[in-house]
């Protein structure tokens, strides 16, 4: 086993490693490695982040999640709350709060969250709930919890930080750059529209096309399930200001409603299996999803302002995967995020860059929680 030095391996189009995949994970890890290493980023569509992190309405939330998700949240906090990046004009997180709903038969799936999360969120009486979601109809909730560290992410700019910092340190970008063509001859060469291009180390950071890339390689799919999430942006009722307002979330995730600069952002956060491709809203999921505010909300959806969906991909157990394939050197997984990928990032990002290299963890994110085996299995550093 041996760690590949900067510049080791170079050809005319030759790197030490190649990542497919420019949306928050991709773009993340080879932000961290692009010091260390010559790095080329490779996005199929003409822009990074098209697919689902430029869909995405992320929050910031310690509570939600497996415990590994909770742990690598855990690890991000410091970064989203003191970034120290000449990289962003503006700060990561703006504080939101989430207030879970329960109606009168939902008692035991609340009872069931608040054991779950424990003491991240704290209980609320229906006229609690009603205090802090306005719009909520008289009557319609029995309780809710309340998860007050809940902040708003600037996706965008997280993002953005992510590819400068690429960028400055020496990395290639590669747009409309998708993948033809993958195998293994001696270092991994993959065929794009921009060439050939070898490296030694491959990062699969697909997304939703990661098991896809994997079986153009040769190699065992996952079990990777994209899952699509339609979401609405519709007017708030004439003369309320819903800025300050938290996130509402269904007990059992039937729908949300989130402020979203002035207006609503509200989804049925529908979960249905799909093929990867460039998701796009189903109309029955768009009439169940204003059935069901209207049901819950004192609002009359007249007009649909925008509309979208995005995949959100999930391996068998949830868990994301961060770790090379056995019996392929090279081959890394950067996969499997689910709706966790934006609030993750920093975190997960630095822990397999550091797999990647074969380095330990850093210390403050394992001191979380984070270990190789819980991101998948105990890392292989490129074979010699």
């Amino acid at each position: 086993m041996s760690r590949p030095e900067k510049g080791q391996n170079s050809t005319p189009r030759g790197f030490d490693c190649i990542v497919v995949g420019a949306g928050i994970a991709g773009a993340s890890v080879a932000a961290e490695l692009a010091p260390r290493m010559r790095v080329a980023l490779l996005e199929r569509e003409s822009q990074p982040g098209y697919h689902t992190t430029g869909r995405s309405a992320a929050l910031f939330t310690v509570a939600y999640g497996p415990p590994v998700i909770r742990a690598l949240t855990r690890a991000s906090g410091a970064f989203y709350r003191d970034p120290q990046s000449s990289h962003l004009s503006a700060p990561l997180l703006r504080p939101r709060g989430v207030v879970f709903v329960a109606r009168p038969d939902q008692q035991d799936e609340m009872a069931a969250l608040e054991e779950e999360l424990g003491p991240a969120v704290q209980p609320l009486s229906a006229a609690e709930v009603r205090r802090q979601a306005p719009l909520l109809r008289e009557g319609y909730a029995a309780g809710g919890l309340f998860d007050a560290s809940a902040s708003d992410i600037d996706v965008h700019g997280l993002h953005q930080h992510y590819l400068r910092a690429f960028k400055a340190a020496g990395g290639t970008l590669l747009t409309g750059a998708e993948v033809t063509g993958l195998e293994r001859a001696g270092d991994w060469q993959v065929e794009c529209s921009a060439g050939t291009l070898r490296a030694p180390i491959l990062v699969n950071a697909a997304g939703a096309w990661a098991d896809e890339l994997a079986a153009l390689a040769g190699l065992p799919r996952r079990g990777l399930v994209p899952k699509r999430r339609t979401a609405l942006i519709v007017a708030a009722p004439e003369g309320l200001s819903p800025d300050g307002w938290p996130m509402v979330v269904d007990v059992a995730e039937e729908f949300y409603l989130k402020p979203d600069a002035g207006k609503l952002l509200i989804s049925p956060a529908d979960a249905e299996p799909s093929p990867p491709c460039d998701a796009q809203p189903e109309e029955l999921q768009v009439a169940l999803c204003i059935d069901r505010i209207e049901r819950a909300f004192a609002l009359s959806v007249k007009r649909i302002e925008s509309k979208w969906a995005g995949l959100r991909s999930f391996l068998p157990g949830g868990c994301p995967l961060a770790a090379y394939e056995p019996g392929a050197p090279g081959f890394f997984w950067l996969a499997g995020q689910g709706g966790y990928g934006i609030q993750t990032a920093p975190a997960l990002a630095r822990a397999a860059a550091a797999l990647v290299l074969g380095d330990p963890i850093p210390d403050e994110i394992a001191a979380e929680g984070v270990s190789a085996a819980a991101l998948g299995h105990p890392s292989q550093a490129l074979s010699a």
